[in-house]
């Protein structure tokens, strides 16, 4: 089988990847180090492409520190912006298949109808302009590409929503969690199966792609169902964005439609309540 670098590989993306692929028994896919494959340095990933030669290039790499990127807005725009372009110049060179990770935060959410893939980006905060033009440089270098939007990522790695919301369930007796954003979680190994399946069946349908689970919640609920499948205990209120304020915006209303991913990936996506359930079944 012909080789797939995955870069960033250390995240929880990667991590899901890594988990998924050795389910799979899917051999042939390489996860170097943070300091072999940073996707800043142009001359170590040149190494990377020329010693493995991959077929496909997984790029989980990102700064996603939505409120720092407010005011690390260089930073944020090296890596999401200028990474995406080094590594869609050398699939170019070396005609490898990039499939480059996105997010709803492209963006405004101020409709209230499911969102596709040729709707409008307008990014309400520099996180979400900065992986906007990351999308917006890889056509340019790269023929053969799959952009994958997501959301509301979590899963039994790294730091995510989840986690936290069951760490300070068993700390506090009352929780107050906003209830205006609305969109969908994503359970980070389904995404990464999502991934796994393009490379398994060697998909040639490319562009730009919305995957979530299926369904639609805000924080508030989410955060409800996770207490409720866990059989925590802790109080929840319910309050409005304006009662939390934060640096970056968040889009108030950001659900995918995924329609264009279940039809040409030929996947089936599961309802973000069962992949909850599985996930806190492996926490």
């Amino acid at each position: 089988m012909s080789s797939t670098v995955v870069f960033g590989a250390s995240g929880q993306l990667g991590q899901c990847l890594r988990h998924v692929s050795q389910e799979r028994n899917m051999d042939g896919i390489i996860f170097p180090a943070e300091d072999q494959a940073n996707i800043l340095d142009t001359d170590k990933l040149r190494t990377v492409f020329e010693q493995h030669k991959p077929a496909y290039c997984i790029n989980c790499a990102a700064y996603t520190a939505v409120d720092k990127a407010e005011d690390e807005v260089e930073l944020a725009r090296k890596i999401n912006k200028d990474g995406a372009e080094n590594l869609a110049r050398l699939c170019g060179e070396f005609g490898t298949t990039l499939i480059h990770i996105s997010t709803d935060f492209v963006f405004a959410g101020t409709g209230n109808q499911p969102l596709v893939e040729t709707d409008a980006a307008e990014p309400i905060s520099v996180y979400g302009l900065t992986k906007l033009e990351g999308e917006q440089v890889i056509p340019a270098h790269a023929e053969r590409y799959f952009i994958l939007r997501t959301s509301w990522l979590y899963s039994e790695y790294a730091n995510n929503f989840v986690k936290t919301m069951l760490k300070l369930g068993r700390e506090r007796e009352e929780l107050r969690i906003i209830w205006d954003q609305v969109g969908t979680p994503t359970y980070a190994i389904d995404l990464a199966g999502c991934i796994l399946s393009i490379i398994e069946r060697q998909n040639q349908q490319y562009g730009i792609y919305h995957y979530s689970n299926e369904g639609v919640t805000s924080w508030y609920d989410f955060a409800t169902a996770i207490f409720e499948l866990s059989n925590t205990v802790v109080r929840t209120v319910p309050i409005r964005t304006s009662e939390y304020p934060t640096k970056a915006t968040r889009p108030a209303f950001s659900v995918m439609d995924k329609t264009k991913a279940k039809t040409n990936l030929g996947i089936a996506i599961p309802h973000w309540r069962d992949s909850l359930k599985v996930c806190l079944g492996r926490l």
